[in-house]
């Protein structure tokens, strides 16, 4: 898969470093000299291409007739829906996924500009914080089906109503399902029979709702 990456900073060469890594073709244009110094200390010469990713030229020279994803991560959001604009309109890229800086831009980054997948930082940074203090001590280990579930981890702590109840007779939410249970470094299949122990690390499938009642039911027992 080749992916072109417009703009040098972290996010930018943080994806381009993964995508190396994962052993994908990437050309990352940048300009900036001061940028691309500290970009030819981290990744390879061959995933550099430098020149303004908002010329038209300039992209056609790193290659995205050949792209199959063009990711957008420029300091400006007019650059970034520029582009992307671009990149579907004159060399036809199938993906587009682009930066949202300014989330009081969100509203524009959508079909009109050719944007496929707009990644408002400030909204996921929020809401990830949002999600985390309603679940209290429970982890989320891994998002499922563009972050509509999760999978979730919990240790029980002693006093959890779940303590000595069969999975079976517990009240799980809909759409949650106990995915396996660890207890002693073993994993046990999570059985109708089986009862939760305090200690049990217990791995779960879950959207947002499910995943609140179901930290409640392993949660801390509140002093009073």
């Amino acid at each position: 898969m080749l992916v072109i990456i417009a703009g040098g900073g972290r996010t930018a060469s943080t994806l381009a470093s993964v995508l190396v890594a994962q052993q994908h073709a990437v050309r990352l244009i940048e300009h900036r000299r001061e940028v691309l110094q500290h970009l030819h200390r981290e990744l390879p010469t061959e995933a550099i291409h430098e020149g303004d990713p908002t010329q038209p030229d300039v992209l056609e020279e790193a290659g995205i007739r050949d792209a199959d994803v063009l990711a957008c991560a420029m300091p400006d959001d007019a650059d970034n829906l520029a582009i992307s604009f671009v990149a579907r309109t004159l060399f036809q890229v199938p993906r587009t996924i682009a930066c949202i800086n300014n989330p009081r831009n969100a509203w524009l980054f959508d079909a009109r500009f050719h944007v496929d997948v707009a990644l408002n930082q400030a909204q996921i940074l929020s809401s990830l914080i949002e999600e985390q203090m309603s679940l209290g001590d429970m982890m989320i280990l891994l998002k499922l089906r563009r972050g509509r579930y999760s999978l979730v981890e919990e240790k029980i702590p002693a006093g959890a109503r779940a303590v000595g109840v069969a999975i079976r007779a517990l009240p799980l939410p809909p759409r949650s399902v106990i995915a396996a249970v660890i207890r002693g470094g073993e994993v046990l299949i999570p059985r109708g029979d089986l009862e939760f122990a305090v200690g049990d690390e217990v791995l779960a499938i879950v959207d947002s709702e499910a995943g609140e009642i179901l930290a409640e039911l392993f949660a801390r027992p509140e002093a009073g």
